[in-house]
């Protein structure tokens, strides 16, 4: 780290020598008088002075000189980097900083392929590796497929149902989109699988045939437990209580399932009602404007001395117009909830989802085959003794079972490796959901906003629409003191 922050100070490797010879205390580690030291040798060898160690006493009673280090952004990367790794059991990750890991975008190709069975294809779009792929639903299955064999200990989200394109809606086929799009997101703003090449290699392989050759490439790769450097140590990494803390772990996020799940249903419903109320706008607007355009003949013998026909006319041009606006507005809205509040919310319900299924695997994959395992060697230790009983005659079946079972003894200790560092994963991704936490925070302050800002904007068209409806019939004008007219039905005497 030091050696990093000297880097940025420009200075010649003979000259950053001498700053290191005169501060290092032979300790081992730089102590904080030492780094002060240092960083104000720096400054004077900027300044062009010479370095020694009497230089400094100049300034006893001064302050000391600040040096020009220059961008300290990678300076502030590697420290967070030190940081997470001296610290294996502290995820050490934000929600912003998760986020800024990589966004997808993912766009139907407007044309169906195929001569038989048409299928949609996705047009792919990575910023992290600014790249933009094509492919078909089956790459996404094999591509998940992939990660859950490499990746068994992590939250690898579900997939959006398939459904053959004929039998398929516009909004099915809208909502599998955005479905894929947070499946990608996901993994690409996982702190760990998001460096994986599964990752790179779906993001970036331009070929054919990608479901295919996905898993052709990364076939007999190993899983995490036999790559990861630390997964024989995991057993430091697990406290006693782990149990215990996983159990009340499960129990809070099966509650915060349950209230995100409700939260983003209210979110779908506020929009749909938005779409309702733009849609019964434009009905309004359209039959304001029937009324407004008709060209059918209505003499006095209908209308007698009554005028109001002809004012509804004139005046019903302009409200249609502006209930039109209203129609446009309400759309907006809740096309603006739904980017900006349900996919938030649904995003973090897949999270808490996947959780679910990781903790499900933990409990009937790793310790399952652990219960097999030790029963199995019972077994072994059974026979073992029953052919010792039974004398030299069967020492051919005695070392027979003494190989087994040193083998299941191994199998055993690998399974306990196993155990331990897929305990060590679920904390991992317990502190994953929670540093996720704080999307239910930007999906309420967007809610908030986007409604504020929208029935603002319609409530200001309301407000012109007023005077327009006053002047169709102006002697009936409603002062804008009066809550009802005298004819209104909640002002009829009874």
């Amino acid at each position: 780290m030091f050696t990093k922050l000297m880097a940025n100070a420009g200075l010649p490797s003979q000259t950053l020598t001498q700053i290191w010879d005169v501060v290092d205390e032979k300790q081992g580690y730089l102590s904080r008088t030492g780094l002060y030291k240092a960083l104000a040798l720096t400054a004077l060898a900027q300044q062009g002075k010479s370095i020694n160690d009497k230089i400094l006493e100049s300034y006893s009673d001064q302050e000391l000189p600040r040096p020009s280090l220059g961008d300290m952004g990678d300076l502030k990367n590697l420290s967070v980097r030190l940081h997470r790794d001296r610290n294996p059991t502290v995820l050490g990750y934000t929600y912003e900083e998760l986020s800024a890991l990589d966004t997808i975008k993912v766009e139907l190709v407007p044309e169906k392929k195929g001569l038989i069975l048409k299928h949609v294809e996705y047009e792919i779009t990575s910023r992290r590796y600014h790249s933009t792929v094509l492919r078909r639903y089956n790459d996404f299955l094999a591509y998940q497929e992939t990660l859950l064999q490499r990746y068994p200990y992590r939250m690898i989200p579900d997939l959006p149902p398939k459904k053959l394109v004929g039998v398929a809606d516009r909004k099915f086929i809208e909502q599998r989109r955005k479905s894929l799009r947070r499946f990608l997101n996901l993994i690409a703003r996982h702190p760990i699988m998001s460096h994986d090449q599964i990752v790179r290699y779906f993001h970036t392989f331009t070929g054919s045939d990608m479901q295919y050759r996905i898993k052709e490439h990364f076939r007999g790769a190993p899983d995490e437990f036999m790559t990861c450097e630390y997964a024989l140590k995991s057993k430091e990494f697990v406290p006693l209580d782990t149990q215990l803390q996983f159990s009340n772990s499960r129990v809070h996020i099966r509650l915060l399932t349950d209230a995100t799940l409700k939260m983003r249903n209210i979110a779908e419903r506020i929009a749909e009602r938005d779409t309702e109320y733009a849609l019964d706008m434009l009905v309004l607007s359209k039959q304001l404007s029937t009324i407004a355009n008709d060209t059918s003949s209505v003499s006095s013998w209908a209308c007698g001395n009554c005028e109001t026909w002809s004012q509804f006319k004139r005046g019903f041009k302009g409200v249609s117009s502006d209930c039109a606006l209203l129609g446009e507005k309400a759309s907006s809205l809740s096309i603006r909830i739904e980017d900006h509040v349900t996919e938030i919310l649904s995003m973090f319900l897949d999270l808490l989802l996947a959780y679910k299924d990781l903790c499900d695997r933990h409990e009937k994959g790793v310790l399952r085959d652990h219960q097999r395992a030790i029963q199995k060697m019972g077994l072994y230790k059974k026979k073992k003794m029953s052919a010792t009983v039974q004398g030299p005659a069967e020492a051919n079946a005695v070392e027979q079972l003494e190989y087994r079972i040193l083998k299941q003894e191994n199998e055993i200790s690998n399974m306990e490796n196993r155990n331990y560092f897929s305990l060590h994963c679920v904390q991992m991704e317990t502190q994953l959901i929670h540093a996720n936490l704080e999307g239910l925070y930007c999906a309420l302050q967007n809610l908030a906003t986007e409604e504020t800002q929208g029935y603002s904007q319609m409530a200001s068209l309301w407000h012109n629409i007023r005077p327009l409806i006053d002047a169709i019939l102006p002697e009936r004008a409603v002062s804008s003191g009066a809550t009802s007219p005298s004819t209104s039905p909640t002002n009829i005497k009874r």
